[in-house]
């Protein structure tokens, strides 16, 4: 097991960072060549041209492994994302984000509501009823990747910048809700509908847990080492209190990467301590980081589209996720005051679905509410409109002279 595990490690990180690398060549942040590089890597690619090299590069009995060592390197990334993130530029900005989130996850889930009515019949697993099929075809078309989100920022330069500051909590803030709304999809699989009240009740107090003492003995921390560097030991106490934090929001259920990002978001991020943590972990998510892609690439299976019906259904779930998305974000920011080349700008971010995208697919899968087509059908269009970021990005703010010099 742990040989093949090994293999398939070398083989996505390998083909992420070829893959990386021409994707920054044809304008694209490096991330996405990641994507690609984890659906190349599976059935849909390799396994069509070579089921025996499918079969030894990534044999089936390594997913779960696989999925684990994903995880863990989605968790400490957002830690480092959180990290980096200033607190204090989001007071300032505290309407715009509660309005831009709300309005770009209500519009979108509406959207999916009304779609589900129409693909219910011919891409729900039998058995499964229309509510929640329904219910989690509206939170997947809600989703915005926030991991991903993140590297594209980074890569064009955007990540302290008010527009990169107003994206990055929104997609946070969405994510949050989106994690409670499948909690309560979840729930309703389960006929415990109400465990999505206790979900809402322990993130509260999660959150205020984090803010009220975490916080502070952060601070603290934080002061004693401004004048010398952080030993091993400070470091362990740091990776303890994030390994704790993503492990109790992963039990409150909304994910271990929200606790992680929210436990960065503790330390001062000009601080000696956050600095030396940046060093010592970032080269280790960017080596990782393909594996997770490669996992959902095991999953998605493209030759199931076999006709010109299902691509086209295919083709409408990415102009309506991308409608839906857009429109909502531009009426939020356009609510607040912000003017419409802004408001096109947070639109197009948010609208960036990757990964946060790609793992509530799975859990969709696995809790059975969606088919393997539908899964399909749904991971193209985290891929697109993920694609469709940069491009449009660059139309609506110019960013012509942008090097995507920061590896993926």
């Amino acid at each position: 097991m742990l040989p093949s595990l090994l293999l398939a490690l070398a083989a996505v990180v390998v083909v992420g960072r070829l893959l990386g690398a021409l994707f920054r060549r044809a304008g694209q942040p490096p991330v996405i060549g990641e994507v690609v590089g984890g659906i190349l890597l599976g059935p849909s690619f390799l396994g069509w041209i070579s089921p025996a090299a499918y079969r030894f590069v990534l044999p089936s009995d390594i997913a779960p492994l696989l999925g684990i060592v994903a995880q863990i390197d989605v968790i400490i990334y957002m830690f480092l994302i959180g990290l980096e993130l200033n607190p204090e530029l989001l007071k300032s900005r505290a309407k715009p984000t509660i309005a831009i989130s709300v309005s770009s996850i209500v519009l979108p889930f509406a959207l999916g509501l009304g779609l589900s009515l129409y693909l219910y019949k011919d891409f729900s697993p039998s058995n499964v009823p229309f509510a929640p099929f329904a219910l989690f075809l509206g939170l997947s078309m809600s989703i915005t990747a926030f991991p991903v989100l993140a590297r594209i920022l980074t890569d064009i330069g955007l990540t302290r910048t008010t527009l990169g500051t107003i994206a990055l909590t929104c997609a946070a803030f969405e994510d949050i809700a989106a994690w409670c709304l499948l909690a309560f999809v979840t729930g309703f699989v389960h006929s415990t509908a109400g465990s999505a009240v206790m979900v809402a009740v322990l993130t509260a107090g999660f959150a205020t847990l984090m803010f009220l003492v975490v916080r502070p003995l952060a601070a603290r921390l934080v002061a004693a080492l401004e004048q010398r560097n952080p030993t091993p030991g400070n470091v362990a106490v740091v990776l303890v209190g994030l390994l704790m934090s993503a492990w109790a929001t992963e039990i409150i259920g909304i994910h271990a990467v929200f606790g992680a990002f929210i436990f960065g978001v503790m330390i001062p991020h000009q601080s000696n301590l956050a600095r030396v943590l940046h060093q010592n972990l970032e080269s280790l998510t960017i080596l990782l980081l393909p594996a997770f892609f490669a996992f959902t690439g095991m999953r998605t299976e493209s030759g199931l589209l076999s006709g010109r019906y299902e691509w086209a259904v295919c083709g409408v779930i990415i102009l309506l996720a991308t409608l839906g998305k857009w429109g909502g974000a531009v009426v939020g920011a356009r609510f607040t005051g912000l003017n419409w080349r802004d408001s096109s700008a947070v639109g197009v971010l948010v609208n960036t679905r990757g990964l946060m995208e790609l793992i509530v697919l799975n859990v969709g899968l696995e809790l059975g509410v969606i088919s393997p087509t539908l899964f399909t059908m749904m991971v193209l269009m985290a891929l697109v409109t993920t694609m469709a970021t940069t491009p449009l990005l660059r139309r609506i703010i110019d960013l012509p002279k942008i090097r995507w010099t920061k590896p993926a």
